[in-house]
């Protein structure tokens, strides 16, 4: 267990306060007469999110110890990349994301992704992370034994893998609540799912 330092205190406090501003200001249910969000209101859901994000980023990179390892975790469907609006492969990265992604690489933070895709589209899900601009430290895909647990603990426990390889993870950002619940995260971030209609 680590001692937590007077700015770790400070950066936690913060953290609840943009959590707190994340759950005011993400809506949950916004969608079109048709019933199904549309891809401009996705966008701007996901751009109040990431709002919130980079702050607490910003000051978390800055507060951070000399060779203390920071990382992020990130979902990749519906939140690193456009699934379910990217028809095409490869599949365009969602920018609101790629923006503090990018503010994070450029800054010495790793970035690692969970994913609960098969381990058979391994290679083309790296491939199209990097293509879009992401620096993938490390993908974490689902493999045969772990199609069958739940995805909650699998994605929790690749967290785990992340920490005992000496990284402090000091943000994970998801769509759903399978992303991010579990802990082993200093702060997590939802992005819209409008209650499943996003995978």
């Amino acid at each position: 267990m680590t001692t937590r330092r007077p700015w770790a205190r400070r950066a936690a406090v913060t953290a609840v306060s943009a959590s707190a501003l994340v759950a005011m200001a993400a809506p949950a249910n916004a969608a079109t007469s048709t019933g199904k969000v549309d891809y401009a209101t996705w966008q701007k859901d996901c751009q109040t999110v990431m709002d919130q994000a980079l702050p607490y980023l910003k000051q978390r990179i800055a507060a951070a110890e000399p060779g203390k390892k920071q990382a992020i975790v990130f979902d990749i469907d519906n939140t690193t990349l456009e699934t379910d609006f990217g028809f095409s492969f490869p599949q365009p990265a969602n920018k609101p994301v790629l923006n503090v992604a990018e503010y994070a690489q450029e800054h010495g933070v790793s970035l690692f992704f969970v994913t609960a895709r098969p381990g058979i589209i391994y290679a083309p899900t790296e491939w199209n992370l990097e293509h879009d601009g992401y620096d993938v430290s490390g993908l974490y895909v689902r493999g045969l034994f772990d199609l069958f647990k739940d995805v909650a603990a699998y994605k929790t426990a690749q967290r785990v893998d992340i920490e005992n390889k000496g990284y402090d993870i000091i943000a994970n950002i998801g769509n759903s609540a399978t992303d991010l619940s579990g802990g082993h995260a200093d702060q997590t971030f939802k992005l819209p799912d409008y209650n499943g209609q996003l995978s």
